[in-house]
């Protein structure tokens, strides 16, 4: 993780944005963290960032969670694809 004032961030977007494609970035204000640079390397990875962070996905993911767990639902490894 690579610490970097905001001044130096307006100043180089692009260079930072590149970097934060390997590591996170926090952008710091007055020397206190204010923010976060995170890049992507692909649409892929922004896809998977967004499900990630998305609430309703996580609580479609817990539901089906529990209906597993009480018994519901038929788990991914028990479909027969032949």
């Amino acid at each position: 993780m690579k610490h970097i004032a905001l001044s130096d961030i307006k100043d180089d977007l692009s260079r930072y944005l590149h970097v934060a494609e390997h590591q996170e970035v926090v952008i710091t204000r007055h020397g206190k963290p204010a923010g976060i640079l995170i890049g992507f390397k692909s649409g892929d990875d922004w896809f998977d960032y967004r499900l990630e962070h998305d609430s309703r996905f996580l609580r479609r993911v817990e539901r089906a969670r529990k209906s597993l767990r009480q018994g519901r639902g038929v788990r991914l490894e028990d479909i027969n694809w032949s």
